[in-house]
């Protein structure tokens, strides 16, 4: 991967489930191996309903339980981040739509689905929001394969 798209911003609807959860996933693994410091993360919504809060509870939960620091707030994405970020990854086609059309006529990064680095091949990442616990455990797994996946394919430590 280019030097260029080191830089990471997960975006999903609200920015308090599949995306926090994610870059802290990601964050927490490139640590394990020495490589955070070569990496820069962060995630936004594409609304502005959470702006300033915590993740979910039920996502800070199984992170917690998995050792997976998370200490994001909320906050919503900006014609800047299309500039800054080489690398911009959706969770759905939805958000991608909407990526697309926030995107300034100079905005430079990448923007796809981050269910493509799936090794099981499930391309949308699902929102949990309205559902329970178990919603949160799956979505947390997937997001933990792709954060995997997306290592196995971008980091040559």
């Amino acid at each position: 991967m280019a030097d260029e798209c080191r830089s990471v911003l997960f975006v999903c609807l609200g920015n308090i489930c599949r995306s926090p959860t994610s870059e802290a996933i990601l964050r927490h693994l490139l640590a394990q191996k020495g490589l955070d410091k070569q990496w820069k993360l962060d995630s936004a919504a594409i609304g502005p309903w959470h702006v300033g809060k915590r993740p979910d509870r039920r996502g800070l939960a199984i992170q917690k339980r998995e050792g997976v620091p998370n200490t994001h707030r909320a906050r919503q994405v900006c014609e800047e981040d299309f500039r800054e970020f080489g690398l911009i990854l959706a969770f759905d086609d939805e958000n991608v739509q909407d990526l697309e059309q926030l995107r300034p006529k100079d905005g430079t990064a990448k923007v796809e689905l981050f269910g493509k680095y799936d090794p099981d091949g499930v391309t949308i990442i699902e929102d949990p929001y309205y559902g329970d616990e178990d919603d949160f455990e799956v979505m947390y797994k997937h997001c933990y394969r792709c954060c995997q996946e997306f290592m196995k394919k971008n980091c040559s430590a």
